[in-house]
C-alpha cells in the first residue's frame, strides 16, 4: 500500500497542498517548526480518523473556519479516495471513494499507517495508560470486535463511575443499577483481557527479534502483561471492591488498570535505560507493530519516521538503515538536518523523493 497524493486545506499551517508521493522513499526535510510533523500528522489522519496529537478543531489552520485532509491510496492495483472535513458546529465527515461512514471507527485498520516520533518515549516514561492506548490500537487495527468491545466497556465504565459520584453526593446508591453496568462490563473486559494477553504471546516474540538486531544483541529485555484480572475473575473482582469503589467514587478493579510493563535486565527500562536505549526499545516497539500488521493485512502499511535519527547513536542508526533498506513499504522521514539524511541514505543506496518545507509551503 502507499500514498500517491495528498491534498490538504487549511490543515494546521497548510493553507492549500496538493502533492504527488514516489512509491518508497520520501524525506521531508525543513527547519524546526515548519510543519514537517503536521505533513505526518495529515496522514496518521487518513488512516486513524484523528490526529496524533491534537483534539479536530485545533486542526484547523488560524482563523480558519473549514479545514480538509484528502488522500489517494493504492493497495495492489486498486486505488481508494480517503477524506476529511471539518467544521466547528457541524457533524465531522470521514468519507471512502465518496461515501459517508456511517460509523467512522469502521475505517480503522483499513489504510494502515505506523509512526515514529520523538514523543513516542512517553511510552516508556508515563503511567500505563500510555502504554494501555498504544496496544489497544494495535489490536483494534486488527480485531475489530475488540475496537468495538473497547468502546462498550469505557461507555460502560464512564455510566458507572457517575453512578458512584451521585452516591457519594446523595448518600445512596443503586446497586441495582450498579450491577446491570457491571454485566456489561464484565462481557467487554473478559473479551479486551483475553486478546490482549493473546496479543502480546505473539508480539513479544517479534518485538525481541527487532530489539536484538537494533542493539547487537547486547541487552536483554521483557514485556510484562500486567492485569487483575491474572489473579482474580472479573465478576468477583467488581463485587469484592464494592465498598471500596463507594468511597473512592471510581471503579478500582478491572481492565482500564492494566499495564504492559517495560523492563531490561529484569528492572524498569524506565530507571536504568539510557536515552539511547530506551529510543531503540521504542523504535522495535514500533517496527513489530509494522510486522504484525503487515502480515495480518497480506500488504505492507505505510511507516512515518519522524525526526527518528536524534538520540540514536551511529551503530543503531546503521542497523535502523538497513531494515529500510529491507522489506518495508512506502516511508516518510523529516528530518531538520537534509544534509545527515540524504549522506545515511546515500550510505544504503536508498533512492528518495525530497520534500523541503519552508513557511507552509512546500517544494520538490
Amino acid at each position: 500500500m502507499w500514498l500517491e497524493n495528498l491534498h490538504l486545506l487549511n490543515f494546521k499551517n497548510y493553507e492549500d497542498v496538493n502533492l504527488q508521493f514516489p512509491s518508497r522513499v520520501n524525506v521531508i526535510v525543513g527547519k524546526n517548526g515548519s510543519g514537517k510533523t503536521n505533513l505526518l500528522d495529515s496522514i496518521y489522519y487518513l488512516s486513524f480518523t484523528k490526529s496524533a496529537f491534537s483534539p479536530d478543531l485545533s486542526l484547523l489552520r488560524h482563523e480558519e473556519s473549514y479545514m480538509m485532509v484528502r488522500g489517494i491510496f493504492r493497495i495492489s492495483a486498486e486505488t481508494h479516495i480517503i477524506s476529511s472535513s471539518v467544521q466547528p458546529g457541524t457533524k465531522k465527515i470521514f468519507r471512502i471513494d465518496s461515501q459517508d461512514y456511517q460509523k467512522i471507527s469502521s475505517h480503522i485498520g483499513k489504510f494502515p499507517v505506523v509512526l515514529i516520533a520523538p514523543d513516542d518515549v512517553d511510552l516508556i516514561k508515563e503511567g500505563g495508560e500510555e502504554r494501555r492506548r498504544f496496544f489497544d490500537s494495535i489490536i483494534s487495527q486488527l480485531d475489530h470486535q475488540y475496537l468495538e468491545e473497547l468502546m462498550r466497556y469505557n461507555h460502560f465504565l464512564k455510566q458507572r463511575n457517575s453512578l458512584l459520584k451521585m452516591a457519594s453526593e446523595r448518600g445512596s446508591i443503586d446497586w441495582v443499577a450498579i450491577e446491570s453496568y457491571d454485566a456489561s462490563i464484565v462481557k467487554s473486559g473478559d473479551y479486551i483481557f483475553n486478546a490482549r494477553k493473546t496479543f502480546l504471546f505473539e508480539y513479544f516474540s517479534k518485538f525481541l527479534s527487532y530489539y536484538k538486531f537494533l542493539v547487537d544483541d547486547r541487552e536483554v529485555c521483557e514485556i510484562r502483561y500486567q492485569s487483575e484480572l491474572l489473579e482474580q475473575d472479573f465478576a468477583t473482582g467488581l463485587i469484592s471492591s464494592k465498598r471500596k469503589d463507594l468511597v473512592l467514587q471510581r471503579t478500582t478493579f478491572g481492565i482500564h488498570r492494566d499495564d504492559f510493563v517495560f523492563t531490561m535486565s529484569g528492572r524498569d527500562i524506565k530507571r536504568i535505560g539510557s536515552q539511547g536505549q530506551q529510543k531503540s526499545f521504542v523504535i522495535a516497539l514500533k517496527l513489530t507493530q509494522y510486522e504484525i500488521l503487515k502480515k495480518r493485512n497480506a500488504f505492507k502499511p505505510i511507516l512515518l519516521l519522524d525526526d527518528i535519527f536524534d538520540k540514536l547513536d551511529d551503530n543503531r542508526i546503521g542497523r535502523l538503515l538497513e531494515l529500510i533498506k529491507g522489506d518495508f513499504g512506502q516511508l516518510f522521514i523529516t528530518d531538520a538536518r537534509p544534509d545527515r539524511t540524504n549522506h545515511l541514505l546515500k550510505e544504503v543506496s536508498v533512492e528518495s523523493g525530497i520534500f523541503i518545507i519552508e513557511n507552509g509551503k512546500i517544494t520538490t
